[in-house]
């Protein structure tokens, strides 16, 4: 079986390293006042990729920390994906130029899938849609709407489209360390094709070995968030349980 690719998070507010409580703005806790120091320590840390959201992006709808994510890609050689607030192909495009590796669609996957498609067939592989469920539809505009689609309706969409990844979300469980939705990440990951990535509520390197171990399709990756900046997950552990 293929390794889990485990992807520390990096959530911008205001050029800060953040944290929130099932996406709330309001609820921010300050980890790391400079990102570029922190994508450094998860690269020595032994982490392969870099997950970064520009939090204030995904809700004014463009991209609103551009310094502090040219500082982390300035800062590290592995691979950043980057999602929040881009909302178009020039936006996609600009991210990519800058040495992006992969652009996080979210919001323009509902609103507007035939965009996600055409920079899927512009930039292969380079383009990850981000599934975000709270109560069963997906959630949009920086989780503050609801839409009325479903995880898995909203991923077949995505089949053949060849995009390089989808982000499973459970907002009630982002941040709160309570365990991940193993149910519903693999209930998206046995209905299509696409690679699914475990996001929301990966507490310690238990849920790693039980996402690793669901039957069905396998799960490609996991993001580790919260656990790593309160120290729950150990870094070389949960590399190790993902190997």
């Amino acid at each position: 079986m293929a390794p889990m690719i485990l992807y520390p998070a990096i959530d911008l507010k205001d050029g800060q390293c953040v944290r929130l409580l099932h996406g709330d703005m309001d609820k921010a806790t300050v980890f790391n006042t400079s990102a570029a120091d922190q994508a450094e320590r998860f690269a020595k840390d032994g982490f392969s990729w870099l997950h970064v959201v520009d939090l204030n992006g995904a809700i004014e709808g463009q991209s609103m920390n551009t310094k502090a994510v040219e500082e982390i890609l300035n800062a590290v050689s592995i691979p950043v994906q980057l999602g929040g607030g881009v909302r178009t192909l020039e936006g996609v495009e600009s991210w990519i130029e800058a040495g992006v590796s992969r652009v996080i669609l979210g919001t323009v996957a509902v609103n507007n899938p035939e965009l996600v498609k055409k920079a899927a067939r512009l930039w292969p592989e380079q383009i990850a849609v981000a599934v975000d469920v709270r109560d069963g539809k997906v959630a949009v505009d920086g989780w503050t709407a609801l839409s009325d689609i479903s995880a898995v309706d909203l991923s077949k969409r995505f089949e053949d489209a060849g995009v390089a990844a989808l982000i499973v979300t459970d907002i009630s469980r982002d941040g709160a360390l309570t365990g991940v939705n193993v149910e519903g990440v693999g209930e998206v990951a046995d209905a299509v094709s696409v690679p699914v990535i475990a996001s929301g509520g990966v507490a310690s390197v238990d849920d790693i070995v039980n996402l690793k171990a669901r039957k069905g399709a396998p799960i490609a990756g996991a993001i580790l968030g919260r656990s790593l900046y309160a120290g729950t997950i150990r870094p070389a552990d949960a590399i190790r349980a993902a190997g």
